[in-house]
């Protein structure tokens, strides 16, 4: 059994591909007031809110409230946004962690689809795949998508 592992999904969301990214890219410090059930706080430890290389650390809720500490790697050209894992409670479980999130156009104009990865390495075969997470980072999605196309709700 391989300890590497990935999960993907597709969402649809009604942001346009460029505000969707674009939050994610820079505008993190929103993320406590789209999506305040999810993530409590999110501070710039390194650089600043939306430079590639930055270093944030957030506290969420997946069952309990967790850190995370990660560096964030851009993609303009793609709309791709990654956030390494560099510390935090993912790494009692985990030896290697990132989330990727990236923002397609529909064909058709009407939103976009968010595509969200994690890929993971478990430290032993006895974890189980992080489907919480998954979860947990398809309702930030969905929460984000509603405070960009409703910003003052």
């Amino acid at each position: 059994m391989s300890l590497k592992g990935k999960m993907e999904t597709e969402i649809e969301i009604k942001a346009p591909a460029d505000k969707f990214y674009n939050f994610f890219k820079g505008q993190t410090y929103h993320v406590t007031k789209a999506t305040p059930t999810n993530v409590q706080d999110v501070e710039v430890h390194e650089g600043d809110w939306e430079s590639h290389g930055s270093v944030k650390l957030w506290k969420y809720t997946v069952g309990k409230q967790e850190t995370y500490k990660e560096r964030v790697e851009l993609d303009e050209a793609n709309k791709t946004v990654s956030l390494v894992g560099l510390e935090g409670d993912i790494f009692k479980y985990f030896k290697s962690w990132t989330t990727v999130f990236k923002a397609i156009p529909k064909a058709d104009g009407s939103g976009s689809v968010a595509n969200v990865t994690i890929e993971y390495e478990k430290l032993h075969d006895a974890i189980a795949d992080p489907k919480a997470y998954m979860e947990f980072l398809t309702s930030v999605v969905k929460d984000v998508d509603d405070h960009i196309m409703n910003p003052e709700a």
